[in-house]
């Protein structure tokens, strides 16, 4: 499994793995427009329920160019993740260089109230062309 998600961090119990992949077929080079689908697992090895409430993400593009993403939940939801339990989604990012990363966190919430931040692995986001 863990091969599958190259990038993780553990924060509190709670580990957030990464897996990215290009997806040529929703990019158009030609117009600028490169774009990536990530696959999060986010595993909860601590002693208690947490939520996850928020999330924030800083994007960098092959310019050196950052976005700050920040929202509630992710996809539409804000999970709660039992004790031995994980939640999975993926997601999307589309930049205009061939090149890029991303890395950020989430708001959670332990059953016992106490709010934490959650890092978010910083991943690359690399399309074909400069894979050559």
């Amino acid at each position: 499994m863990k091969a599958l998600f190259p990038y993780a961090a553990t924060t509190r119990g709670v580990t957030v793995r990464v897996a990215v992949s290009f997806l040529a077929e929703q990019s158009d080079p030609q117009q600028g427009r490169w774009f990536w689908a990530y696959h999060i697992r986010i595993e909860n090895e601590g002693p208690a329920a947490v939520q996850l409430i928020s999330r924030y993400w800083m994007i960098t593009d092959g310019r050196g160019g950052q976005q700050e993403v920040e929202g509630e939940g992710v996809v539409g939801e804000q999970p709660v993740i039992l004790p031995g339990q994980s939640y999975d989604y993926v997601s999307g990012c589309p930049l205009q260089t061939p090149t890029g990363a991303m890395e950020g966190s989430y708001h959670m919430v332990s059953e016992d109230g106490s709010a934490f931040e959650v890092t978010i692995p910083r991943f690359p986001l690399v399309g074909p062309a400069v894979a050559r």
